[in-house]
């Protein structure tokens, strides 16, 4: 290790090098880890800074990742390889030209986005997708965060719209073959044909969907790790999927051709992963208690509303998206009621 510190030693001291300052002293970090230690007391009580919050999200995401290339193979690799070499490219770009530090939030935006993605994606659809994301669902707002949207949903919300024939016919079961022909998934099953898959096939991934998105019961488990390290709050997820189930309880017994049934509803589709992963993104998710149940709360009508009358299957992206923009008025709303100002 004493020759690698060397070595980023004299890059550091490599003048026509400065402008991949960024760069450098990412490699530093990751590498090496950081240098700031303490050598002695006091020393502060363990919180979750940006570190460990990324690093917990990534250990929880591990499951369904790997769950991914075990049902898709080459083409889970193909996508999240592609995610990170551009989106990355992307990142380590503007950190260069706004002279700042390489921040850690793209290892999870890398991540998350593709496993959003149908397997069969081009590659580059991921890659305009994961452009568009990181730039302006993130770097536009000033970088990791200072973002409204969460960058992941940007960029899936992006080529959705911009290519909807691509996005939304490239479904394949998983362990099928590279050119198997494509089927479709168990929302759009509901909505065209009346039929709901089996809760077993929907739980352990034996349904077609975005790759990181059919084994739900990994997913679960890694929602809960995260629930029980305190990196992600319980009232946001438990909130998002109790409405859903509830809201699709009431309108299937009113609506049975049109609302599909509440269990059905909770374990279809990307109301798992997003409930657990992308909802509770500290920076686009209120800060205030009271503020995480009404985004919970509203994301789950609206993922119903969305899914059962509009001409998208799927309404978790669209409703995750649409509170993001509510964000910061739900919390300036609840501080407004709490904190009243004091009468003369």
């Amino acid at each position: 290790m004493k020759l690698v510190s060397s070595l980023i030693g004299k890059l550091h001291n490599v003048r026509a090098l400065n402008k991949m300052k960024p760069l450098i002293d990412a490699m530093d970090a990751g590498i090496l880890g950081p240098e700031d230690l303490t050598e002695g007391r006091p020393h502060l009580v363990d919180n979750v800074d940006i570190k460990r919050y990324m690093s917990m999200v990534i250990l929880a995401l591990v499951p369904a990742t790997l769950a991914s290339i075990l049902f898709y193979r080459w083409d889970a690799i193909r996508l999240i390889a592609i995610s990170y070499i551009v989106g990355g490219t992307v990142e380590v770009i503007f950190a260069i030209i706004r002279k700042h530090d390489i921040h850690e939030g793209f290892l999870i935006t890398g991540l998350i986005f593709p496993l959003v993605l149908p397997p069969s994606t081009p590659s580059w659809i991921v890659a305009v997708g994961v452009v568009f994301g990181t730039m302006f669902g993130k770097e536009m707002f000033g970088g990791t965060g200072r973002n409204i949207f969460n960058p992941a949903l940007v960029g899936r919300l992006f080529i959705t719209i911009a290519f909807p024939a691509t996005m939304t016919t490239n479904w394949k079961m998983p362990f099928a073959a590279a050119d198997a022909v494509t089927v479709a998934t168990p929302l759009s099953a509901f909505k065209t044909e009346g039929i709901t898959a089996s809760f077993t096939d929907l739980l352990i991934g034996n349904t077609a969907g975005s790759m990181g998105e059919t084994c739900r019961i990994v997913i679960i488990l890694g929602g809960i790790f995260l629930i029980l390290t305190k990196v992600s709050n319980w009232r946001v997820p438990v909130c998002y999927i109790s409405t859903v189930f509830l809201f699709a309880l009431i309108g299937n017994h009113f609506l049975p051709e049109r609302i599909a049934p509440p269990v059905f509803q909770v374990f279809a589709g990307g109301l798992l992963f997003g409930a657990f992963f992308m909802a509770t993104d500290p920076v686009t998710s209120p800060f205030t208690r009271t503020g995480k149940y009404i985004f919970g709360i509203s994301c789950g009508i609206l993922t119903v509303l969305i899914r059962s009358f509009s001409g998208y299957v799927e309404g978790v992206m669209f409703s995750i998206v649409i509170m993001n923009a509510f964000n910061p008025l739900i919390d300036q709303i609840v501080l407004m009621f709490k904190y009243r100002p004091a009468k003369a």
